[in-house]
């Protein structure tokens, strides 16, 4: 049984780390969203002053206005993705502590059980070489 333990207990750590993969590339998409979505504001609020190229080059604006916003939205679904992939990898991650501390559990039971008979076959030997 021990190296089944050994084999899940390796399998809890795969796990773990899949999922804290899968929880910064969620917080790096949110980051990048969260850039974009600055870069748009950013670019509204250049495009309203007076002194701004924006009259000179309004496509020029729009375009990259619109790329921040569509790539804000890109980044917002990749971040709704890893966090389906976050629950998916908490779930699995659960799921495998909880067969690895009942293998441990089992295999503690069993190793304790068998040093109860040896003891109890020390105290027999005893009496029966007398």
């Amino acid at each position: 049984m021990s190296a089944r333990r050994d084999r899940l207990k390796k399998l809890v750590k795969v796990q773990e780390q899949l999922k804290a993969l899968h929880e910064t590339r969620h917080a790096t998409f949110l980051a990048a969203a969260t850039a974009a979505e600055a870069e748009a504001r950013d670019l509204v609020g250049h495009f309203d002053q007076a002194n701004s190229l924006s009259g000179l080059f309004p496509d020029l604006y729009h375009r990259r206005i619109a790329s921040a916003v569509g790539r804000q939205e890109a980044n917002l679904e990749s971040a709704r993705q890893e966090a389906g992939l976050i629950a998916a990898a908490t779930a699995r991650t659960n799921m495998v502590e909880r067969t690895y501390k009942d293998v441990r559990s089992r295999d503690e039971r069993q190793r304790s059980d068998r040093e109860r008979l040896d003891l109890i076959a020390q105290k027999r030997q005893p009496e029966s070489d007398d």
